[in-house]
């Protein structure tokens, strides 16, 4: 007789996180988990005792996913603080994956206090990433600190800005937005 397989709890996880993404935390159901992943939902309890257990470890994930192998991925592809700080606000949130979770996390701290916890420590250590790589290109701490808040303020705003721009585009907007974070701090040439 063959063995059962257990549908792994990365996949409960993954599948929360989708949901998540697509409609918040409502969206997060153990009987329409266990519809999408083609199981029964007793299945679920063999790696959560409850629903909360699943969304707390779905928030870990978010959090390690988007912190900590978003830091790791940088440091380790390298370049000058200037890419690194691009490359980490793509990876963060131009992504296909990341981006729907950070910004459904977003709406769902809103309306929960744990969650806005966890989504303050998450923006923390981000702000903490971004002061130490503009802290690395300006000398003047109170510039770093400016220009990592207007960085992130572009990267998390402008998912929520319906603004036109004019004969240009979004893209280019950005892109030249970008451009004005990451030139040289006043008094060291261009």
């Amino acid at each position: 007789m063959p063995a059962v397989t257990r549908t792994p709890r990365s996949s409960w996880i993954e599948q929360g996180l989708l949901a998540l993404a697509a409609g918040g935390p409502d969206a997060v159901r153990i009987e329409s988990l266990a519809r999408t992943l083609g199981v029964t939902k007793g299945g679920f309890y063999g790696h959560f005792p409850h629903r909360d257990a699943l969304l707390e470890a779905m928030l870990d994930t978010w959090e390690r996913e988007s912190v900590d192998e978003v830091r790791d991925r940088v440091e380790r592809e390298g370049g000058d603080a200037r890419a690194k700080i691009q490359h980490a606000g793509r990876l963060t949130f131009s992504s296909d994956r990341l981006l729907p979770i950070d910004l459904a996390v977003r709406d769902w701290a809103r309306r929960d206090e744990s969650v806005a916890a966890r989504l303050r420590r998450v923006d923390n250590r981000r702000m903490d990433y971004a002061r130490e790589l503009f802290g690395s290109i300006c000398a003047d701490p109170d510039e770093a600190e400016a220009r990592s808040l207007l960085a992130f303020c572009l990267a998390i705003g402008n998912h929520f800005l319906a603004s036109h721009h004019g004969n240009r585009d979004r893209a280019e907007v950005l892109l030249h937005a970008s451009d004005l974070l990451l030139k040289r701090p006043h008094g060291h040439g261009s």
